[in-house]
């Protein structure tokens, strides 16, 4: 296949038997629970196993092995947010292709220290993904190296598209697969994929509303994107112009989602499933939750397409979920003047079943000794006590 050309669904077949024992085959499982709370039969694709713990290797190795011996022996460059880069890496040193990848400020540490950790030059320049982007071309251009694009390029969709294969082998009767998107390559990949073993199976795509220019593409109306989203794996402002148009002739739906629902669907994850996945992995989760009467009553294929999130990001997003839902509450109580006060406080949070995880407290003491003996008394029944100037 020429990248310049369209890709067909004997593209996905030949990717699959071409990344046949260097990518992972991840499990698809179902979950009761889930589809108890939306109403929905869900099956769930676990793409964050992948060694990369995300389904971009599958694209970005497609594309690798289909270098000439010339373009090898000169290397590649590519720009991303983190699981493209960190595919690309892996399997170019794998392989013996040098790599050197771009990457936007404000890329998460994590994924940055993993894609230096499988051997990449990281270069971290640009505001926005478009800023590298920007950067990775002239790095191409002025060492000579081969571009190797996220997404906007059909030997990646195909090598992305053997994900949604992949689970429609396992799981051949689904009414619905419902993927991620951000420029568009995975959603591709899976149209063409599913089109080509079932005409009958609808591909769904799911964005953030922050970086909904996919949906406005398909649509043809202009949308401002940006700002900070917990999904940065998707946060694409131009998306590829060859995916909309795949999405256009198939007739393919976008979802868009808030950002509180997309962290729902993490804490989900982590609680229901006891899996980690990343924003942009938990947004086909998210369209279900945001529209359950959407998919009532079909089998519907998530693909969990992540799980690098940075653990700040994680443990921000799980307070979130269990403040909204009403689960983690913050009380500021005014207490009598004597002591005992608290002790009657927290017999009443015991009395209903509260249980307190913080707690901070002003203590009135008599001087500097007295409250080393109140601190030192609290250590001793077993309390771990911060100290506050």
């Amino acid at each position: 296949m020429n990248i310049g050309q369209p890709f067909s669904f004997a593209d996905v077949v030949a990717a699959e038997q071409r990344l046949r024992g260097a990518i992972a085959i991840t499990p698809s499982a179902p979950s009761y629970t889930l589809s108890q709370i939306t109403g929905a039969e869900v099956v769930i694709k676990f793409e964050n196993l992948q060694y990369t713990g995300s389904f971009k290797e599958r694209g970005a190795l497609n594309r690798l092995l289909s270098l000439t011996p010339d373009e090898r022996a000169r290397g590649v460059v590519a720009m991303s947010a983190g699981n493209h880069a960190q595919g690309l890496a892996h399997h170019a040193a794998r392989i013996g292709i040098k790599a050197t990848v771009v990457m936007p400020e404000g890329t998460p540490l994590v994924k940055i220290t993993r894609t230096r950790s499988h051997g990449a030059e990281v270069v971290v320049k640009g505001a926005t993904l478009l800023d590298a982007h920007e950067h990775a071309l002239r790095l191409a251009h002025e060492r000579g190296l081969v571009f190797v694009p996220p997404y906007d390029c059909p030997i990646v969709m195909a090598g992305q598209g053997t994900a949604a294969l992949e689970f429609i082998e396992a799981v051949p009767d689904l009414d619905v697969l419902v993927v991620p998107v951000g420029g568009g390559g995975l959603l591709a990949g899976s149209i063409i994929a599913a089109k080509g073993v079932s005409p009958e199976i609808e591909v769904v795509g799911v964005q953030v509303d922050a970086y909904a220019a996919f949906d406005a593409a398909l649509r043809g109306v202009r949308r401002q994107v940006g700002g900070e989203t917990i999904a940065e794996g998707i946060a694409v402002a131009c998306p590829s112009a060859h995916a909309v148009r795949i999405a256009k002739q198939y007739g393919c739906d976008i979802i868009v989602v808030d950002e509180d629902v997309v962290e729902e669907a993490v804490a989900l994850y982590l609680e229901i499933e006891k899996v980690v996945s990343e924003g942009a992995g938990a947004a086909p989760l998210a369209a279900l939750l945001a529209q359950p009467a959407r998919f009532a009553g079909k089998k519907v294929g998530l693909l969990l397409s992540g799980g690098n999130v940075d653990l700040r990001v994680l443990a921000s997003a799980m307070l979130r979920s269990l403040a909204r839902s009403g689960r983690l509450t913050t009380l500021s109580i005014a207490l009598p003047d004597r002591p005992g006060s608290l002790h009657a406080l927290t017999g009443v949070l015991a009395e209903h079943g509260a249980n307190v995880v913080v707690v901070d407290v002003q203590v009135e003491t008599a001087d500097r000794r007295h409250s080393q003996s109140v601190v030192a008394a609290l250590e001793a029944a077993g309390f771990t006590v911060t100290l506050h100037d």
